[in-house]
Order: C-alpha cells, then sequence, then structure tokens
C-alpha cells in the first residue's frame, strides 16, 4: 500500500475517531442540560379569573364596559336600577324617624306614671302618719275612761277614727302598689331602634352594591348581555382576567420533576410573540393529574392527555410558573407557551 494511501487511512480514522468522541460529548452535555434545565412546549399562559355578579338582584341601567376591554381598580362595570334600593333606604330611615317620636311619647308617659308612683308613695306616707296619731290618741284615751276623765263615746270616736286610719293607710299601699306596677318603659322600643338602624345598614350596603366596580386592574371577557337585562344576585355576567398577575403552566414529564422545585428560575416565550421572552419562577408542582389509562376516578385533578396510546410514555404534571413582568399585549389566557427551566440565571 502506498504511503500517501496510508497516510489518508489512518487521518481517516482519526477524524471518525474523533466526531465519535464528540457525537458522544455532545449527546452527554444535551442528556445533562435536558436533567438539569428541563424544558416544555406543553405550556399555556394563564391569569387569574373571576365571575362578575352582582351582589343584589336588579335590572342593568348601564353596563360600562365592552367585551374584551381593558379596566383599572375601581371602574365601574355596570349599574344597576337604584330606584328600589334608594325606596328601601328611604322607607328604613322614615321608620327610624317614626320610631324616635313614638320613643319620646312613650317616654312622657312613663315620666308621668313615675309622678304618679311618687304621688301615692307620698299618700301612704300621708295615711300611715294619720292612722299613727289615730293610734296614739286611742292609747291615750282608753286608760282615763276608767276614771271617768273621758266619756266612753270619745273611746268609741277614737277606736273607729283609728279603725278609718288603718283602713285609708291599707288603701294608700295598694293605690302605690298599683302605680309602681303600671309603671311602662321604653326599652323594648329601644331594642327596636337597633332593629331599624340595621335594616338601614343593610339598606345602604345594597344601594352601594348596585353599582358594581372592578375589584382589580383586568381584561372583560366573554361579555354576552347589554342593558336592560335582568341580572339576579349571585348569577355571573360576565369574566374579570386578573392582569396584574400572569402564569404559565406548563406540563414537565414526570421524569423531570426531581429537578423542578418552587422557586427555581425560568425563562418562559408565547408562540404568538416568540422573540420576547420573559423571566419566571416556579410557583408550585402538580401533585396529581387524571391518569389517562384506566386508573381510579380522581375528580377535581387536572387531565393532561397522553399523545401516544402505543407506546409508554411519561406522564406530565402541571408546573405553575409566575411570570416576571409580563407584557399584558403579548399574553393571553390559554395562548401556547414555552418554559425552559435555568437554575443558573
Amino acid at each position: 500500500m502506498p504511503e500517501d494511501t496510508s497516510n489518508r487511512v489512518r487521518h481517516g480514522r482519526a477524524l471518525a475517531i474523533l466526531l465519535t468522541l464528540a457525537a458522544i460529548a455532545l449527546t452527554i452535555v444535551v442528556v445533562w442540560r435536558l436533567d438539569t434545565a428541563p424544558r416544555t412546549d406543553d405550556a399555556y399562559a394563564y391569569a387569574d379569573t373571576i365571575n362578575v355578579a352582582p351582589e343584589v338582584s336588579g335590572r342593568i341601567v348601564e353596563l360600562a364596559v365592552k367585551d374584551n376591554q381593558a379596566v383599572k381598580r375601581g371602574d365601574v362595570l355596570f349599574r344597576l336600577d337604584p330606584r328600589p334600593f334608594e325606596a328601601q333606604l328611604e322607607k328604613a330611615r322614615a321608620t327610624l324617624t317614626a320610631l324616635d317620636r313614638e320613643i319620646e311619647l312613650t317616654q312622657r308617659s312613663v315620666n308621668a306614671q313615675k309622678l304618679g308612683a311618687a304621688s301615692a308613695s307620698a299618700s301612704v306616707e300621708r295615711a300611715r302618719a294619720a292612722a299613727e296619731q289615730a293610734k296614739d290618741t286611742l292609747a291615750r284615751m282608753e286608760p282615763l275612761l276608767g276614771s271617768e276623765y273621758v266619756a266612753a263615746e270619745q273611746v268609741d270616736q277614737a277606736r273607729t277614727a283609728r279603725r278609718s286610719a288603718q283602713a285609708q293607710l291599707n288603701a294608700a299601699v295598694l293605690d302605690a302598689q298599683r302605680a309602681t306596677a303600671g309603671i311602662s318603659g321604653v326599652d323594648a322600643l329601644v331594642a327596636k331602634r337597633d332593629v331599624v338602624r340595621a335594616e338601614i345598614a343593610l339598606a345602604e350596603l345594597n344601594l352601594e352594591y348596585a353599582t358594581v366596580r372592578a375589584p382589580f386592574d383586568g381584561i372583560v371577557v366573554n361579555l354576552k348581555t347589554s342593558a336592560g337585562q335582568f341580572a339576579g344576585a349571585g348569577h355571573p355576567i360576565f369574566t374579570l382576567a386578573n392582569t396584574t398577575r400572569w402564569y404559565v403552566v406548563a406540563n414537565f414529564r414526570e421524569s423531570d420533576l426531581a429537578n423542578i422545585r418552587p422557586g427555581e428560575k425560568t425563562q418562559v416565550y408565547v408562540l404568538g410573540q416568540a422573540d420576547k421572552h420573559f423571566r419566571g419562577v416556579v410557583e408550585s408542582v402538580g401533585y396529581g393529574v387524571f391518569p389517562d389509562d384506566g386508573g381510579a376516578d380522581a375528580g377535581g385533578l387536572p387531565h393532561v392527555p397522553r399523545s401516544i396510546n402505543w407506546v409508554r410514555v411519561a406522564q406530565r404534571f402541571p408546573v405553575r410558573i409566575l411570570v416576571e413582568k409580563p407584557d399584558p399585549v403579548v399574553f393571553r389566557i390559554g395562548a401556547s407557551a414555552v418554559a425552559i427551566l435555568t437554575p443558573d440565571a
């Protein structure tokens, strides 16, 4: 074999060995990178949402928003007809005024009853004094009857006066007891006043509830009604998405979960504008999904379907990633996203 050919063979073998070693090294690096910085394109953007429903029932007289409109916290979303709530409030206030007048009149009657009871008590004291005087007079006269210093008729008169004074005392005591027992009070009316005050507070609250405001910055979603619609208490009118906090829910393979922990740094981007990357942090890692292959029914768990039915593939679990400084123009609920863990970032 010529020397040139032999050199070319040796060089080719060396190159092949180098390429093989490079491929092995690259494979090791890729596997290591996937183990330490897993990624997934099975993800979507998500924001917290609430069902906007009135606290009271009424007809919508003003709808201040449109579908997909951005609103600020405190902005008016819609107003119900306030007239029934205003009338309820005026009625409660009028009831309180009438009750106050009734309490005043009743208090005057109670004061008169107390004065009558005091007068009856004074009459008792007067009758008791008269009875004591009649008793003393009889006690002085009876010893003198035997000495004929007083006539028997005078003693009889003294005895009669004593019995009459005692009877008047008994009658005065009964009148005083009856007058005292007849004293009424305003406690029941005052307690009723507290009830009416509570009704006023409730009426004021219902009137306030007639105007529904945004509890946070957000976007109106799924608005399908207009002014004139009757809104029932607790029945949703539309959905409001909270645009102050955006998440990416990324479904990672169960084999990747060992390297994913709350607090891990991530990079996310939405496929609608893939040139814009955002930083995020893992907020939580899912601990259950609904099994696809005949497992037990586990209601309420997220459903993450497997795409290959004839191959045993790893189950995927949702990882919730909080996006830092999200762009509300880029993020939309349900938009496809990609999540890459970057623990060293």
